[in-house]
């Protein structure tokens, strides 16, 4: 008989693309997703995968699917990600309770658990470059500080039997995603991207990947409590990646004009601070600081594959240029 799997997120980036690699196993499969998501989103699924809306916001309901079904193995991937305009009682519901409650169901049924997290549980910017397991949580955005909550229940269950492992993945690129990395390759090509005058790493994860780490986990015997931080092999130079991408789209480097002084994006990061928007101050720490993982032992326990960024992230750019042809 085949594991049966629970997985949420199905209908997100990192979710469908991990949903591609578990159908190509022998598992039987139910995945959560919202109320009114769209067909189109599932639609490559819907013959082999059983879809339950259930809004991961509504603890009630969940709990009530929760008591009537058993798993092999859970994944949780849903979330709601920082920047989206909810509630902080929405927010906490989805991040933080209903982590709780698929918990809970994992250890009375003792059940495998794999938990998406965030390299964000170490802040926006790290304190300690790379960041590692032991680098101090910030929680200076309230999605971060959700992370950390949850990350904390699945520890504290952990030590009751709980077999629990989770995934951090750094900021993710793939085809088809439209977050952070789409909106680098946009400004570039339009050439409204502002670069600090000074050298910058930053740390990117090929969804691919990511899908293999959570993959790996289902088929191995894990620690419970392990953690990994996964991204792809080293950090890349932002200065690099934008020439990079201005060579894949134009044929010609990143214009220099647009390095400018880094106190600009300090005086953008204080304007933002003191207005509170969380999404702003993000986009100008993300562009102007270097923030990069640990990320050893993902890839020596679960043998990943070496991804480097340059050129992988090849993919992305003919994948944009592709759907500007499109329109």
């Amino acid at each position: 008989m085949s594991e049966k799997i629970l997985i949420t997120g199905s209908s997100g980036f990192i979710g469908r693309n991990v949903l591609r690699q578990l159908l190509q196993k022998k598992y039987e499969i139910t995945a959560l997703i919202r109320p009114r998501t769209t067909a189109a989103r599932i639609a490559e699924f819907t013959a082999n995968v059983k879809f339950v809306e259930i809004d991961l916001a509504d603890i009630a309901k969940l709990k009530a699917f929760l008591e009537t079904n058993v798993f092999d193995i859970i994944i949780h991937i849903g979330a709601i990600r920082g920047g989206r305009n909810c509630s902080k009682t929405n927010f906490f519901n989805t991040n933080v309770n209903a982590t709780e409650q698929l918990v809970l169901n994992a250890q009375h049924y003792n059940s495998a658990f794999i938990f998406c997290s965030s390299v964000g549980v170490f802040g926006a910017i790290p304190l300690e470059l790379p960041a590692n397991n032991s680098t101090k949580r910030q929680p200076d955005n309230y999605y971060h500080f959700t992370k950390i909550r949850a990350e904390s229940i699945i520890q504290k269950h952990v030590l009751y039997g709980l077999k629990a492992a989770i995934i951090r993945p750094a900021i993710t690129y793939g085809i088809g995603d439209f977050g952070f990395p789409h909106t680098l390759i946009k400004l570039i090509d339009k050439k409204l991207l502002y670069l600090p005058d000074t050298d910058v790493r930053i740390h990117l994860t090929d969804v691919d990947l990511l899908s293999q780490a959570f993959l790996k986990l289902t088929e191995s015997d894990f620690t419970p409590g392990v953690a990994y931080n996964v991204a792809d092999k080293e950090p890349v130079e932002l200065h690099e990646l934008a020439n990079f991408i201005s060579k894949e789209l134009r044929g010609q480097p990143y214009p220099g004009k647009k390095n400018i002084d880094k106190k600009y994006f300090r005086r953008g990061e204080k304007i933002s601070r003191f207005f509170h928007n969380e999404l702003w101050t993000a986009r100008f720490e993300l562009i102007s600081k270097s923030w990069y993982y640990d990320t050893i032992e993902a890839y020596n326990d679960l043998l990943l594959k070496s991804i480097e960024t340059i050129p992988n992230f090849k993919a992305v750019t003919d994948w944009y240029k592709q759907s500007k042809i499109k329109k």
